[in-house]
Protein backbone atom coordinates (compact mmCIF):
# COMPACT_ATOMS: atom_id res chain seq x y z
CA UNK A 1 0.00 0.00 0.00
CA UNK A 2 1.49 3.67 -0.29
CA UNK A 3 1.21 5.84 2.13
CA UNK A 4 -0.28 9.65 1.35
CA UNK A 5 1.14 12.85 2.68
CA UNK A 6 -1.96 13.30 5.09
CA UNK A 7 -0.64 13.56 8.43
CA UNK A 8 -0.45 16.15 10.84
CA UNK A 9 2.86 16.95 9.95
CA UNK A 10 6.05 17.95 12.17
CA UNK A 11 4.30 20.14 14.82
CA UNK A 12 6.50 20.65 17.66
CA UNK A 13 4.78 18.92 20.79
CA UNK A 14 4.23 22.74 22.90
CA UNK A 15 2.63 24.39 19.01
CA UNK A 16 0.38 21.37 18.88
CA UNK A 17 -1.28 21.84 22.31
CA UNK A 18 -1.35 25.46 21.94
CA UNK A 19 -3.34 25.12 18.35
CA UNK A 20 -6.02 22.50 20.06
CA UNK A 21 -6.67 24.94 23.07
CA UNK A 22 -7.26 27.99 20.69
CA UNK A 23 -9.69 25.64 18.74
CA UNK A 24 -11.90 24.55 21.39
CA UNK A 25 -12.13 27.99 22.65
CA UNK A 26 -13.17 29.64 19.60
CA UNK A 27 -14.98 26.66 18.10
CA UNK A 28 -17.98 29.15 16.99
CA UNK A 29 -15.14 31.12 14.39
CA UNK A 30 -14.17 29.72 11.13
CA UNK A 31 -11.11 27.58 11.97
CA UNK A 32 -7.42 28.68 10.70
CA UNK A 33 -5.96 26.48 8.45
CA UNK A 34 -3.87 24.67 11.32
CA UNK A 35 -3.29 21.08 12.06
CA UNK A 36 -5.57 20.15 15.05
CA UNK A 37 -4.05 16.95 16.42
CA UNK A 38 -1.82 16.63 19.41
CA UNK A 39 -0.43 13.45 17.27
CA UNK A 40 0.56 12.02 14.23
CA UNK A 41 -2.38 10.26 12.35
CA UNK A 42 -1.23 8.65 8.71
CA UNK A 43 -4.46 7.10 6.52
CA UNK A 44 -2.59 4.65 3.16
CA UNK A 45 -4.64 4.73 0.45
CA UNK A 46 -5.26 0.85 -0.72
CA UNK A 47 -5.06 0.89 -4.79
CA UNK A 48 -6.29 -2.63 -4.81
CA UNK A 49 -9.42 -2.35 -2.97
CA UNK A 50 -11.98 -3.83 -4.04
CA UNK A 51 -12.11 -6.45 -5.84
CA UNK A 52 -14.13 -5.59 -8.80
CA UNK A 53 -16.46 -8.49 -10.46
CA UNK A 54 -15.53 -8.35 -14.44
CA UNK A 55 -17.83 -6.41 -15.93
CA UNK A 56 -18.84 -3.65 -13.38
CA UNK A 57 -17.89 0.23 -13.81
CA UNK A 58 -18.23 2.85 -11.52
CA UNK A 59 -19.73 6.28 -12.28
CA UNK A 60 -19.93 9.12 -10.50
CA UNK A 61 -19.64 7.99 -6.66
CA UNK A 62 -21.97 10.52 -4.53
CA UNK A 63 -22.94 7.54 -1.26
CA UNK A 64 -21.39 5.14 0.79
CA UNK A 65 -21.90 3.76 4.99
CA UNK A 66 -20.99 0.60 6.50
CA UNK A 67 -22.64 -1.62 8.24
CA UNK A 68 -22.36 -2.76 11.50
CA UNK A 69 -20.18 -6.12 10.36
CA UNK A 70 -18.21 -3.47 8.76
CA UNK A 71 -19.46 -4.11 4.92
CA UNK A 72 -19.39 -1.26 2.56
CA UNK A 73 -22.37 0.03 0.54
CA UNK A 74 -21.53 2.43 -2.41
CA UNK A 75 -24.28 4.04 -4.22
CA UNK A 76 -23.07 4.94 -7.73
CA UNK A 77 -24.67 6.38 -10.56
CA UNK A 78 -24.35 3.55 -13.54
CA UNK A 79 -26.20 -0.11 -12.69
CA UNK A 80 -25.56 -2.01 -10.31
CA UNK A 81 -26.29 1.44 -8.73
CA UNK A 82 -25.72 -0.27 -5.12
CA UNK A 83 -22.78 -2.82 -4.69
CA UNK A 84 -21.66 -4.26 -1.34
CA UNK A 85 -18.16 -5.35 -0.62
CA UNK A 86 -16.03 -6.70 2.59
CA UNK A 87 -13.89 -4.78 4.28
CA UNK A 88 -11.19 -7.02 2.72
CA UNK A 89 -12.29 -6.21 -0.53
CA UNK A 90 -14.22 -9.24 -1.61
CA UNK A 91 -17.76 -8.29 -3.33
CA UNK A 92 -20.76 -9.74 -1.78
CA UNK A 93 -23.77 -8.38 -3.92
CA UNK A 94 -25.23 -5.87 -5.81
CA UNK A 95 -28.64 -4.45 -6.99
CA UNK A 96 -30.35 -4.08 -9.74
CA UNK A 97 -32.73 -1.53 -8.38
CA UNK A 98 -33.84 1.32 -10.91
CA UNK A 99 -32.46 4.58 -9.88
CA UNK A 100 -32.76 7.85 -11.45
CA UNK A 101 -29.65 9.54 -10.26
CA UNK A 102 -28.13 8.62 -6.36
CA UNK A 103 -27.15 10.63 -4.27
CA UNK A 104 -26.42 9.77 -0.80
CA UNK A 105 -27.08 6.03 1.16
CA UNK A 106 -27.51 5.70 4.91
CA UNK A 107 -27.27 2.10 6.64
CA UNK A 108 -29.21 2.32 10.07
CA UNK A 109 -29.55 0.70 13.30
CA UNK A 110 -31.37 -1.84 12.11
CA UNK A 111 -29.11 -2.84 9.52
CA UNK A 112 -31.87 -1.45 6.61
CA UNK A 113 -30.66 0.23 3.94
CA UNK A 114 -31.74 4.17 2.65
CA UNK A 115 -31.17 5.87 -0.45
CA UNK A 116 -31.65 9.10 -1.69
CA UNK A 117 -32.45 10.17 -5.61
CA UNK A 118 -32.47 13.42 -6.87
CA UNK A 119 -33.64 12.82 -9.88
CA UNK A 120 -37.06 10.65 -8.68
CA UNK A 121 -37.36 13.23 -5.72
CA UNK A 122 -37.66 10.13 -3.45
CA UNK A 123 -35.80 8.82 -0.59
CA UNK A 124 -36.12 5.00 0.38
CA UNK A 125 -35.56 2.08 2.49
CA UNK A 126 -34.40 -1.51 1.52
CA UNK A 127 -33.53 -4.71 2.88
CA UNK A 128 -30.01 -5.63 3.07
CA UNK A 129 -30.30 -7.74 0.03
CA UNK A 130 -32.45 -4.61 -1.92
CA UNK A 131 -35.88 -5.55 -1.37
CA UNK A 132 -38.09 -2.55 -1.37
CA UNK A 133 -39.70 -1.36 2.01
CA UNK A 134 -40.98 2.29 1.74
CA UNK A 135 -40.69 5.04 -0.60
CA UNK A 136 -41.01 8.59 0.77
CA UNK A 137 -42.25 11.45 -1.92
CA UNK A 138 -43.69 10.67 -4.99
CA UNK A 139 -41.87 9.64 -7.85
CA UNK A 140 -41.18 12.42 -10.90
CA UNK A 141 -42.98 14.51 -8.88
CA UNK A 142 -40.83 17.68 -7.13
CA UNK A 143 -43.01 19.62 -4.95
CA UNK A 144 -42.89 21.10 -0.91
CA UNK A 145 -45.27 19.15 0.62
CA UNK A 146 -45.59 16.37 3.29
CA UNK A 147 -45.31 13.82 0.90
CA UNK A 148 -43.28 15.78 -2.08
CA UNK A 149 -39.97 16.47 -2.21
CA UNK A 150 -37.57 18.75 -4.44
CA UNK A 151 -34.13 16.71 -4.77
CA UNK A 152 -33.67 14.85 -1.34
CA UNK A 153 -29.82 14.97 -0.78
CA UNK A 154 -29.80 12.81 2.76
CA UNK A 155 -31.14 10.97 5.72
CA UNK A 156 -30.33 10.13 9.22
CA UNK A 157 -32.35 7.41 11.38
CA UNK A 158 -32.39 7.53 14.96
CA UNK A 159 -31.97 3.98 16.86
CA UNK A 160 -35.83 4.32 17.72
CA UNK A 161 -36.45 4.65 14.13
CA UNK A 162 -36.99 8.38 13.20
CA UNK A 163 -36.47 9.62 9.85
CA UNK A 164 -34.76 13.13 9.19
CA UNK A 165 -34.57 14.02 5.20
CA UNK A 166 -32.65 17.20 4.31
CA UNK A 167 -34.33 18.43 1.34
CA UNK A 168 -32.35 19.73 -0.43
CA UNK A 169 -31.49 21.24 -3.35
CA UNK A 170 -34.67 22.41 -4.56
CA UNK A 171 -35.99 22.66 -1.24
CA UNK A 172 -34.56 24.12 1.81
CA UNK A 173 -35.77 22.26 5.04
CA UNK A 174 -35.34 19.19 7.03
CA UNK A 175 -38.57 17.12 6.85
CA UNK A 176 -39.19 14.64 10.15
CA UNK A 177 -40.77 11.25 10.02
CA UNK A 178 -42.08 8.24 12.35
CA UNK A 179 -40.51 4.74 11.95
CA UNK A 180 -44.02 3.70 9.53
CA UNK A 181 -43.39 6.85 7.49
CA UNK A 182 -45.81 9.19 8.79
CA UNK A 183 -45.04 12.87 8.35
CA UNK A 184 -44.37 14.61 11.50
CA UNK A 185 -42.78 17.97 11.06
CA UNK A 186 -40.20 20.08 9.12
CA UNK A 187 -38.19 23.22 9.57
CA UNK A 188 -36.13 25.81 8.18
CA UNK A 189 -36.46 27.64 4.83
CA UNK A 190 -34.15 29.29 2.67
CA UNK A 191 -31.46 31.76 4.16
CA UNK A 192 -28.44 32.61 5.62
CA UNK A 193 -29.84 32.99 9.27
CA UNK A 194 -29.26 30.46 11.57
CA UNK A 195 -31.80 27.23 11.66
CA UNK A 196 -32.62 27.85 7.86
CA UNK A 197 -30.66 26.64 5.54
CA UNK A 198 -28.85 27.65 1.90
CA UNK A 199 -28.31 23.89 0.95
CA UNK A 200 -28.62 21.57 3.25
CA UNK A 201 -26.38 19.07 1.62
CA UNK A 202 -26.07 16.58 4.30
CA UNK A 203 -27.46 14.89 7.43
CA UNK A 204 -26.61 12.52 10.63
CA UNK A 205 -27.74 12.22 13.97
CA UNK A 206 -25.84 11.18 17.14
CA UNK A 207 -26.68 8.68 19.85
CA UNK A 208 -28.21 11.60 21.76
CA UNK A 209 -30.46 12.31 18.80
CA UNK A 210 -28.78 15.63 17.98
CA UNK A 211 -29.25 15.99 14.30
CA UNK A 212 -26.30 18.04 12.18
CA UNK A 213 -27.48 19.53 9.21
CA UNK A 214 -24.44 20.05 6.51
CA UNK A 215 -25.55 23.18 4.89
CA UNK A 216 -22.55 22.98 2.09
CA UNK A 217 -23.10 26.83 0.56
CA UNK A 218 -22.80 28.52 3.67
CA UNK A 219 -20.06 26.56 5.07
CA UNK A 220 -21.38 25.95 8.37
CA UNK A 221 -23.10 22.46 10.40
CA UNK A 222 -25.90 23.34 12.40
CA UNK A 223 -27.27 20.89 15.26
CA UNK A 224 -30.55 20.59 16.39
CA UNK A 225 -32.99 18.56 18.74
CA UNK A 226 -35.73 16.17 17.61
CA UNK A 227 -37.87 18.75 17.45
CA UNK A 228 -36.24 21.21 15.19
CA UNK A 229 -34.82 23.74 18.20
CA UNK A 230 -31.62 25.40 17.28
CA UNK A 231 -28.56 24.11 19.44
CA UNK A 232 -25.60 25.20 18.04
CA UNK A 233 -23.80 26.75 14.89
CA UNK A 234 -20.44 25.02 14.10
CA UNK A 235 -17.89 26.80 11.44
CA UNK A 236 -15.04 25.13 10.99
CA UNK A 237 -13.66 26.40 7.79
CA UNK A 238 -15.05 23.98 5.70
CA UNK A 239 -17.92 23.34 2.87
CA UNK A 240 -19.73 19.70 3.85
CA UNK A 241 -20.47 17.71 1.04
CA UNK A 242 -20.56 14.38 3.34
CA UNK A 243 -21.14 13.68 7.01
CA UNK A 244 -21.00 10.35 9.23
CA UNK A 245 -21.45 10.10 12.34
CA UNK A 246 -19.71 6.87 14.31
CA UNK A 247 -20.72 5.19 17.28
CA UNK A 248 -18.20 6.80 19.47
CA UNK A 249 -20.15 10.18 18.33
CA UNK A 250 -17.19 11.30 16.43
CA UNK A 251 -18.01 13.23 13.42
CA UNK A 252 -16.59 12.87 10.10
CA UNK A 253 -16.80 15.59 7.45
CA UNK A 254 -15.73 15.86 3.96
CA UNK A 255 -15.96 19.05 1.75
CA UNK A 256 -13.73 22.01 0.36
CA UNK A 257 -12.50 25.42 2.13
CA UNK A 258 -15.25 27.96 1.49
CA UNK A 259 -12.96 30.14 -0.76
CA UNK A 260 -15.24 33.62 -1.58
CA UNK A 261 -16.25 33.60 -5.43
CA UNK A 262 -15.68 37.80 -6.14
CA UNK A 263 -17.44 37.34 -9.01
CA UNK A 264 -20.84 35.95 -7.36
CA UNK A 265 -21.02 36.80 -3.62
CA UNK A 266 -20.76 33.00 -2.20
CA UNK A 267 -18.50 30.27 -1.80
CA UNK A 268 -16.84 28.60 -5.07
CA UNK A 269 -18.15 25.55 -5.16
CA UNK A 270 -17.87 24.00 -8.64
CA UNK A 271 -15.27 23.15 -8.75
CA UNK A 272 -13.85 22.30 -5.24
CA UNK A 273 -10.38 24.43 -4.50
CA UNK A 274 -9.26 21.53 -2.64
CA UNK A 275 -10.67 18.28 -0.75
CA UNK A 276 -10.48 18.68 3.05
CA UNK A 277 -11.11 16.44 5.89
CA UNK A 278 -12.06 16.74 9.37
CA UNK A 279 -12.99 14.50 12.36
CA UNK A 280 -14.55 16.41 15.40
CA UNK A 281 -15.17 15.74 18.87
CA UNK A 282 -18.71 15.03 20.10
CA UNK A 283 -18.15 18.83 21.60
CA UNK A 284 -16.90 20.38 17.97
CA UNK A 285 -13.47 20.46 18.62
CA UNK A 286 -11.41 20.04 15.45
CA UNK A 287 -9.31 16.50 16.53
CA UNK A 288 -7.77 16.11 12.81
CA UNK A 289 -7.55 17.89 9.38
CA UNK A 290 -6.31 16.60 6.28
CA UNK A 291 -6.17 18.00 3.11
CA UNK A 292 -6.26 15.44 0.50
CA UNK A 293 -4.44 15.00 -2.98
CA UNK A 294 -6.51 16.96 -5.90
CA UNK A 295 -6.60 14.62 -8.88
CA UNK A 296 -6.83 15.71 -12.99
CA UNK A 297 -10.22 14.75 -14.56
CA UNK A 298 -10.07 11.57 -15.71
CA UNK A 299 -6.01 10.65 -15.15
CA UNK A 300 -6.50 10.60 -10.85
CA UNK A 301 -3.91 8.59 -9.48
CA UNK A 302 -4.61 5.79 -6.25
CA UNK A 303 -5.56 8.25 -3.21
CA UNK A 304 -6.29 11.24 -5.34
CA UNK A 305 -9.86 12.51 -4.94
CA UNK A 306 -11.71 14.86 -7.25
CA UNK A 307 -14.99 16.49 -5.89
CA UNK A 308 -15.02 14.46 -2.59
CA UNK A 309 -18.73 13.71 -1.92
CA UNK A 310 -19.05 11.20 0.90
CA UNK A 311 -17.12 9.40 3.89
CA UNK A 312 -17.95 5.70 5.37
CA UNK A 313 -15.92 4.76 8.29
CA UNK A 314 -15.41 1.22 9.79
CA UNK A 315 -14.92 -0.24 13.44
CA UNK A 316 -11.69 -0.09 12.81
CA UNK A 317 -11.24 3.31 11.63
CA UNK A 318 -10.66 3.32 8.49
CA UNK A 319 -11.83 4.69 5.73
CA UNK A 320 -14.11 4.73 2.76
CA UNK A 321 -14.48 8.00 0.42
CA UNK A 322 -15.88 8.14 -3.19
CA UNK A 323 -16.18 11.39 -5.08
CA UNK A 324 -17.83 12.81 -8.30
CA UNK A 325 -15.25 13.39 -10.89
CA UNK A 326 -13.08 10.34 -10.07
CA UNK A 327 -15.79 8.13 -9.97
CA UNK A 328 -14.21 5.63 -7.94
CA UNK A 329 -14.45 4.46 -4.08
CA UNK A 330 -11.55 4.81 -2.46
CA UNK A 331 -10.15 3.09 1.07
CA UNK A 332 -8.07 4.60 3.44
CA UNK A 333 -6.26 2.44 6.05
CA UNK A 334 -5.67 3.74 9.46
CA UNK A 335 -1.73 3.62 9.99
CA UNK A 336 -1.25 3.65 13.83
CA UNK A 337 2.31 4.82 15.70
CA UNK A 338 3.70 6.50 12.17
Amino acid sequence: MSNLNLAAGALPATLAVVAGMCLAAASEAPVPTVWADLGRVVYAVDPKWPAKPVGVQWAEMPGVDVDSRDQVYLFTRKAPYVQVYAADGAFVRAWEQPFKLAHQIKVDPEGNVWTTDIGAHTVQKFTPEGKLLLTLGTAGQPGCDSSHFNQPTDVAITAAGDVFISDGYGNTRVVHFDKSGEYVKEWGKRGDTPGNFVLPHTIAVDSKNRIYVGDRDTARIQLFDTSGKLLRVWHKGIMPWGLRVTPKDEIWVVGSQPVRDPTKGGFIVYPPPDQLMLKLAPDGRIVGRWTLPKGEDGAEKPGELNWLHCIGVDSAENLYLGDIQGKRLQKFTLRKGR
